[in-house]
């Protein structure tokens, strides 16, 4: 789900509360009202005998509202960030995309910015999560790592490193290449001509 169409849920949920909330404040208004009228009509005070109160409505409307609207502002980053992570993916994959692709003019960096296309190498990493770029990075400043370096320099586990360098090598970033028990990691050709 993205993020617009999440806020979007969000907010309906937020009006549908407030409104039936509003219609059952009303309505409660209403009744104290007619009670009230109908014991002055009969002289008696009639107040015990209404219903809930109007303000116990408000009161619950405005704190569901803000359980519902607090708690998806929390947790909204976490429900959306996987469609950032795929857009990210796909623009890696397809970079000649009209919309991803820059123009010559948008290349310059003024204000001292790196620029990306001088520099692919920090686009492609500033693209990949956290995991994935403590991956990359190594393989990038040292072609040839070994796989057991690999995981001494990122402090992950055997099969975490693993199955991030397949993640990686699917996406045609890196390759290996068998050496005895481990392999040799290297960056993709694409990659490191980018980088000259």
């Amino acid at each position: 789900m993205n993020r617009q169409r999440a806020d979007t849920v969000v907010g309906l949920l937020v009006a549908a509360v407030l409104i039936v909330g509003g219609a059952l404040s009303w309505q409660a208004y209403q009744q104290q009202q007619a009670f009230e009228q109908m014991g002055s009509m009969m002289g008696t005070s009639m107040g015990a005998v209404h219903g809930t109160n109007q303000l116990w409505y408000v009161l619950g409307t405005l704190l569901v509202s803000a359980v519902l609207g607090g708690g998806y502002l929390a947790v909204r980053d976490d429900l959306t960030s996987t469609d950032v992570t795929v857009r990210s993916q796909n623009e890696m994959a397809n970079p000649t995309d009209p919309e991803i692709a820059e123009s010559p003019e948008e290349a310059t960096q003024p204000d001292g910015a790196i620029n990306p296309e001088s520099q692919p190498q920090a686009r492609v990493l500033d693209l990949l999560p956290d995991d994935e770029r403590r991956i990359l990075e190594p393989v990038l400043s040292s072609p040839g790592i070994t796989q057991i370096e690999l995981r001494d320099r990122s402090d992950f586990s055997k099969s975490k490193v693993s199955q991030t360098v397949s993640a990686l090598e699917k996406r045609g970033l890196l390759y290996r290449e068998r050496q005895g028990r481990t392999y040799r990691i290297y960056p993709s050709d694409d990659l490191q001509e980018r980088s000259r």
